[in-house]
């Protein structure tokens, strides 16, 4: 199986995506078996001229003028030819069998459209002691020793993969890709202004509603890094509300949202209580989980009237 290597990017951090491009430089797969597309969001800092990529035989930029991560992944999908698709991040780190494994994996199991495994922190500072209640926030994951196999059952899977690392076998995508290009998805993803998510799950979704098995896989390991900025509490009260938001309607989309819509006017007094029950005032922690609510009653409010 011939693989490829996607990464999107938006005005990266070029010693991240340094270090990035230092872990793919590792892997034990030969690079003749795989390629490597870095497709530049329409970035502004020029970061284009300080890379270095003549070590890898097989290695191109792409440039996605349309601004967010979906449109990126897409332009991605579409310049790729390998039968697997890997999803790395800038700010990602694999370990060195990481490309291996993944083929090892598919070869392995020809039911499974999309695998995932550890997301580890690599913290450029101290973090704070309560970080860990957000590391899900932060897509950092580990799941244990065990691998988790999951199948379409009309529920998100906790255990499906994540998009740090994400490998998807191509003919799975053919249901996603066709959606997203034909306008039909209705879900917002990272842009430059903009922290909601849900371009992974859907990429999850999708693939589930075929008929594949998707993975969690314990021997793919990767690094991701976390700087400061992402740790503080007004990124992350940030990121959680608008995680919240678009979970909502992620859900929602896929028939599957558990919740009831709530009227606009409804949305203040939740807030006001919420407020006193994870009593916001106390902790930093306790101030970023009541954001989380009001992102989860900003989304039901914004839910189609029946």
């Amino acid at each position: 199986m011939r693989l490829s290597v996607l990464i999107p990017t938006y005005n990266p951090d070029c010693g991240r995506l340094t270090q990035t491009l230092a872990g793919l430089k590792k892997q034990t797969l030969d690079t003749c078996n795989w390629e490597l597309i870095l497709i530049d969001n329409n970035s502004s800092n020029n970061f284009q001229a300080r890379l270095d990529l003549a070590w890898h035989p097989s290695a191109k930029i792409v440039t996605e003028n349309k601004q967010g991560l979906t449109y990126a992944r897409l332009r991605g999908f579409n310049e790729s030819t390998g039968d697997i698709i890997v999803m790395v991040d800038d700010d990602n780190i694999l370990n060195n069998d990481y490309l291996e494994q993944v083929v090892s994996i598919f070869n392995q199991s020809p039911d499974l459209g999309a695998i995932g495994g550890k997301s580890l922190p690599w913290f450029e500072t101290e973090p704070p002691a309560w970080l860990h209640e957000f590391h899900v926030n932060l897509a950092l994951r580990d799941l244990g020793d065990n691998p988790i196999l999951s199948v379409w059952d009309q529920k998100y899977p906790d255990a499906a993969p994540i998009g740090a690392g994400m490998g998807i076998r191509r003919e799975a995508l053919e249901s996603y890709t066709e959606k997203i290009a034909s306008g039909k998805s209705k879900i917002s993803d990272r842009t430059s202004i903009s922290l909601s998510s849900g371009g992974d799950n859907e990429i999850v979704l999708e693939i589930l509603k075929l008929g594949w098995q998707v993975g969690y896989c314990p021997q793919l390991q990767l690094q991701h890094i976390i700087p400061a900025q992402r740790m503080e509490v007004a990124y992350l009260a940030r990121l959680v509300r608008q995680t919240n938001k678009s979970w909502v309607q992620l859900l929602q989309s896929h028939g599957i949202n558990p919740w009831r819509r709530i009227s606009h006017l409804g949305v203040l007094p939740r807030k006001i209580k919420a407020w006193f029950i994870y009593k916001a005032w106390q902790s930093q922690p306790s101030y970023i989980k009541w954001q989380a609510a009001c992102g989860l009653y900003e989304g039901l409010a914004g839910l189609p009237s029946d």
